[in-house]
């Protein structure tokens, strides 16, 4: 128990200094993000979604804005490539995940780490509330070992007309498997490897 506190400790003083580090080091590229979404189409730099934390604990997560505006409102909670949502540099940040580089500011404060389980709105989490009893039971993050595998679902959803049936019955549980299996076994070696392959985009 011991060991593991203090793992979740020095965790968290890592997630810390690297989101603070990152959030600095990436500035420029935050300013010039934004500027290029002002510029493309009408809205805000950024946008929030409520998502499910800890503990079942609601939380907002940041994006940078890749749809146009009030777009959670005309469709589903998931999205593919063909999506008249997403903007045109909206496909472009979400293919290089930059849309996510906001959620940085969700690690420092705390809602999130930069390695867990994706955070996922209601909806899906209370359809499979048993399997997240477990996976929450640690600090959702940006990046895991099913957002390497599944770097690509916007493709992946692209050819089914109904997105969210294949996506609760077929991907989700593929997640929640790896969810779990990165809670068996995770470790600061095994957090740095898969931020590094998140990076370059490579599987783990």
């Amino acid at each position: 128990m011991q060991g593991n506190l203090y793992r979740d400790r020095m965790k968290r003083v890592f997630d810390f200094l690297a989101s603070l580090a990152g959030l600095i080091l990436l500035s420029p590229l935050f300013l010039l993000i934004g500027m290029i979404i002002m510029l493309s189409s009408p809205g805000g730099v950024i946008f929030t979604q409520e998502r499910i934390g800890k503990g079942f604990e609601k939380f907002k997560l940041y994006k940078f804005r890749s749809m146009f505006p009030n777009a959670p409102s005309k469709g589903l909670a998931i999205t593919s490539t063909d999506d008249p949502r997403i903007t045109p540099i909206g496909h472009f940040l979400r293919k290089y995940k930059l849309d996510e580089l906001p959620q940085l500011i969700n690690v420092l404060r705390g809602d999130m780490s930069l390695v867990g389980p994706r955070p996922e709105v209601e909806k899906y989490v209370l359809i499979f509330k048993e399997e997240y009893t477990q996976v929450l039971g640690i600090r959702p993050g940006i990046t895991d070992f099913a957002s390497l595998k599944f770097r690509n679902e916007n493709e992946l959803l692209y050819d089914y007309p109904d997105k969210e049936l294949k996506y609760i019955n077929e991907i989700l549980p593929q997640k929640l498997y790896l969810n779990k299996m990165y809670l068996n076994n995770h470790s600061f070696q095994i957090d740095l490897k898969i931020i590094f392959c998140t990076v370059l985009g490579k599987d783990f």
